[in-house]
Parts: structure tokens; C-alpha cells; sequence
């Protein structure tokens, strides 16, 4: 597959189904449409699928340098639409959807992947304004806005790895 042969991958994980939830793939959709991404550089919708990815990726031969992970979260104490950066240990324990990326082994294979993978690990989220109760696709307003935010900040860390 094409993941394995470039230096850096960018995942948008989320649904598009649950409201501000699918803030990962519609970054990964802006990037792929409005920036010129290096040869070197691939940025997938993993929707809610990363766990078997990370698996494939721990298993293989060949790695990136730098995995970039893009995901909605809903922490107390952040304003909706706030693009900020965690660390893998940061993961919030509750997520805004039933996909969690925080749990076992997800957390497991980051923390594998940053310590013995030999990859670089950032993880870029998006504070939600919004999670439905009942399927209901799109961004909230203030989400759409943020979208713009961390493409911006994900091309900032592609240049800074070079």
C-alpha cells in the first residue's frame, strides 16, 4: 500500500455521521483539496478505523518518520473550535462519540509506536461544539471555521519536519 512508502502520514479519524465528530475527516478532505501536500506526504480519512491501521503499521518493515493524527475532542475546559495539540498521553479518558481512541489498544500502539516505532506522534484536535444525540452529519459553524486552523497547523509541522 502506498502508506507504507511515505515519510509522513496524516490520519483524520471520526465519523461524519455524528455532527462535530467528523472534524478528522473533514481536515484530512480540506488538505487533500486546498494544499499542495508533498510527494513524501499522505493524509487518509481513517474514519473510525485507526486501531487496525495502527496495527498494520507496528507490523511493518518500512514506517514514516512522523505519524500526525487529526481527531475531534471535547475537553471542559476548551473553547468549541480550538485546535490545539496533545500529547499521546493525553488522550481525554471520554471521548464525544462512541469511537474512542483513547481505549486499549489504541493508546497501547500509539504510546508503541512513539517509543519503539521510531516515529515522531503528534496529535492535532478540535474541541466540539456540538455532538447530535441521533445521526446527523455535518460541522457546526464554529467546526467548519477550525477545519481551515488545523490545516494551516498541520502544513506548519510538515515544513518544521523537513
Amino acid at each position: 500500500m502506498d502508506m507504507f512508502e511515505k515519510s509522513i502520514l496524516i490520519f483524520g479519524c471520526g465519523s461524519i455521521l455524528w455532527g462535530d465528530d467528523g472534524f478528522g475527516p473533514a481536515v484530512i478532505e480540506c488538505l487533500n483539496q486546498n494544499y499542495h501536500l508533498p510527494d513524501d506526504v499522505l493524509a487518509l480519512d481513517v474514519g473510525t478505523s485507526i486501531r487496525d491501521i495502527l496495527f498494520d503499521l507496528i507490523l511493518s518493515e518500512k514506517k514514516p518518520r512522523q505519524l500526525i493524527i487529526i481527531d475531534a475532542v471535547g475537553y471542559p475546559d476548551r473553547q468549541p473550535g480550538e485546535v490545539f495539540e496533545i500529547p499521546v498521553e493525553g488522550i481525554p479518558e471520554t471521548k464525544v462519540s462512541d469511537f474512542s481512541l483513547h481505549q486499549f489498544p489504541t493508546v497501547n500502539m500509539l504510546q508503541e509506536i512513539k517509543d519503539h516505532g521510531g516515529m515522531q506522534v503528534k496529535i492535532i484536535v478540535g474541541q466540539t461544539e456540538f455532538i447530535p444525540e441521533e445521526v446527523a452529519p455535518g460541522l457546526t459553524p464554529t467546526m467548519q471555521r477550525a477545519v481551515t486552523a488545523a490545516c494551516e497547523w498541520i502544513m506548519a509541522v510538515i515544513k518544521e519536519g523537513r
